[in-house]
């Protein structure tokens, strides 16, 4: 089996407009929603081996939750910084062929929703803040697993009706 878990970052502060976008922290809806999300996707019992998250503040305090809850070191990735969908799903499938069945990548928009909604079948629309798009694969062949479309899928944001 093979999975694969999109993590986009949770809701981050704007209040200071002169601040960097990589240096973005999360807002308090954001430090509330990540630890939820967090637990809810634990909650699944889903077997995860690897957690990558890109190098922005607002991405890697969000994979500090769900690394904390699920038991995973997030290992940090500046090519996932405003990555396209291509690049996240090259980035699972190179960890996942180093040795990981299950993965999970906390990145940004709009890669983040453009891989989910292909991966889906165009029946997630969009990945707002801090939603979990997980995808399974029968084979354990991360090649095959990127090459073709996957087995099942599940979708979890806060405010979206379960």
């Amino acid at each position: 089996m093979t999975t694969l878990v999109l993590v986009r970052h949770a809701k981050s502060d704007w209040g200071d407009p002169g601040l960097d976008d990589h240096d973005r922290p999360l807002n308090s809806r954001g430090l509330r929603d990540a630890p939820a999300a967090a637990r809810r996707l634990a909650a699944t019992g889903l077997r995860l081996d690897a957690l990558l998250s890109s190098t922005a503040l607002r991405a890697r305090t969000t994979a500090g939750f769900f690394g904390a809850t699920l038991g995973l070191e997030p290992e940090l990735d500046p090519d996932l910084y405003g990555a396209p969908a291509a690049k996240l799903l090259s980035a699972a499938g190179a960890r996942g062929r180093a040795g990981a069945d299950g993965v999970v990548i906390v990145a940004h928009d709009p890669g983040m929703t453009v891989l989910a909604e292909h991966l889906s079948g165009g029946a997630i629309g969009h990945m707002p803040t801090c939603a979990v798009a997980t995808f399974q694969w029968e084979t354990p062949d991360w090649d095959v697993a990127t090459a073709t479309d996957p087995d099942s899928w599940s979708f979890d944001a806060p405010g979206h009706a379960r």
